[in-house]
C-alpha cells in the first residue's frame, strides 16, 4: 500500500496588535479635556484679580440694592406717620405687569391704599397695554381711580387731547384726568410747549367739564409751570430725603418710587393726597 500524503495547513499568521495611535479616540478625547482643563485654570490663574472683582462688583452691588431698598423703607414708614389721617394712593402702568387687583389694599402691609392713577395713553398714538384690566380692576376694588397721560412735548397737543378723551370713559366718583408732563421739547421752544400744553388743558377740561390735574417733578414745576399755570392743581414727585412732609399748595405729593404693595409684583409709586379721604372724594366727578 502507498503512503497517503497528508496536506499541512499553511501556518496562520498572527496580525500584529497595532499600538493605540496618540490621536485614537479614547486617548484624543482625555487628551482634549486635559487641555481644557488646564486652560481654564490658566486663564482663572491669570485673570484673578479681575474675577476676584467682578464676583466682589457683583456681590456689592446686590448689597447695595438690600440697602437702599432698607433705607427707602424706613423713609416710607417715616413719611407715612408724619401724614397719618391723609389719604394714600398709588400710580400704576403696564410696567407693573398684571396686578391682582382683589390683594391690592395695604401698602407696606400696614397702611390702607384709598385710590390709585392709572396711565391711559402716551403721546398721540399709544394705548397703556394694561390700562382696560386696571381701570376696570381698581373699580372693583372700591378704589378711588383716576387717569392721566403722558404727555410727549414733541408730538400735536391736541391729538394726544384726542387719544386721552378716546380712551378714557371719566364716571361719577372718578377723580379728574391727569396731564403729566417731565420732559422738555428737543424741536420747540418752551414758550410752544406750554402754548401745547394749554391746548390739551383746554381741551380735556371742555370734554369732562372739570379741570385737569398737571403732574410733575418739583424743579420742573419751580422752572416753567409755577407762575404761568398757577390757576391748575399740582401732583409733584419729589423722592429726596430731604423733604418730608408735604407742601400746602400741591394737592399730591408722589415721594417714592420704591414701595411694596399686595397684590403688585416688584416696586410702585406712592402718593400721598394733602387731606383726608372724605376730602379725597369732594374732589372727584359728581
Amino acid at each position: 500500500m502507498g503512503k497517503k500524503s497528508v496536506k499541512r495547513m499553511p501556518p496562520v499568521r498572527r496580525r500584529a496588535k497595532k499600538k493605540a495611535s496618540f490621536f485614537s479616540g479614547k486617548v484624543l478625547r482625555v487628551t482634549i479635556l486635559a487641555f481644557f482643563i488646564l486652560l481654564v485654570f490658566g486663564l482663572s490663574y491669570y485673570y484673578r484679580n479681575g474675577l476676584a472683582y467682578y464676583f466682589s462688583f457683583k456681590s456689592n452691588k446686590v448689597l447695595q440694592q438690600e440697602e437702599d431698598k432698607r433705607i427707602s423703607d424706613v423713609r416710607n414708614y417715616q413719611v407715612l406717620d408724619k401724614h397719618a389721617g391723609k389719604a394714600i394712593g398709588l400710580d400704576v402702568s403696564e410696567y407693573q405687569g398684571k396686578i391682582s387687583w382683589v390683594d391690592v389694599d395695604t401698602l407696606e402691609n400696614k397702611y390702607p391704599v384709598h385710590f390709585v392713577f392709572i396711565r391711559a395713553t402716551v403721546g398721540n398714538d399709544r394705548l397703556d397695554k394694561q390700562f382696560d384690566e386696571n381701570w376696570l380692576g381698581a373699580k372693583k376694588n372700591n378704589l378711588i381711580r383716576g387717569a392721566y397721560h403722558y404727555y410727549r412735548p414733541n408730538e400735536n397737543s391736541l391729538e394726544q387731547a384726542a387719544l386721552f378723551i378716546k380712551t378714557v370713559s371719566l364716571k361719577k366718583g372718578d377723580l379728574p384726568p391727569v396731564l403729566d408732563i417731565e420732559r422738555l421739547p428737543e424741536n420747540q421752544s418752551v414758550d410752544r410747549l406750554k402754548i401745547g400744553l394749554k391746548r390739551w388743558l383746554k381741551a380735556v377740561e371742555e370734554h369732562y367739564k372739570v379741570k385737569p390735574i398737571i403732574y410733575t417733578g418739583e424743579r420742573y414745576y419751580d422752572d416753567f409751570l409755577k407762575e404761568e399755570f398757577s390757576d391748575y392743581l399740582f401732583w409733584i414727585a419729589n423722592y429726596n430725603f430731604y423733604r418730608e412732609n408735604i407742601q400746602e399748595d400741591w394737592l399730591f405729593w408722589q415721594f417714592t418710587e420704591k414701595a411694596s404693595v399686595s397684590g403688585i409684583k416688584g416696586s410702585v409709586d406712592v402718593n400721598i393726597y394733602n387731606g383726608d379721604v372724605q376730602q379725597l372724594r369732594f374732589i372727584t366727578i359728581e
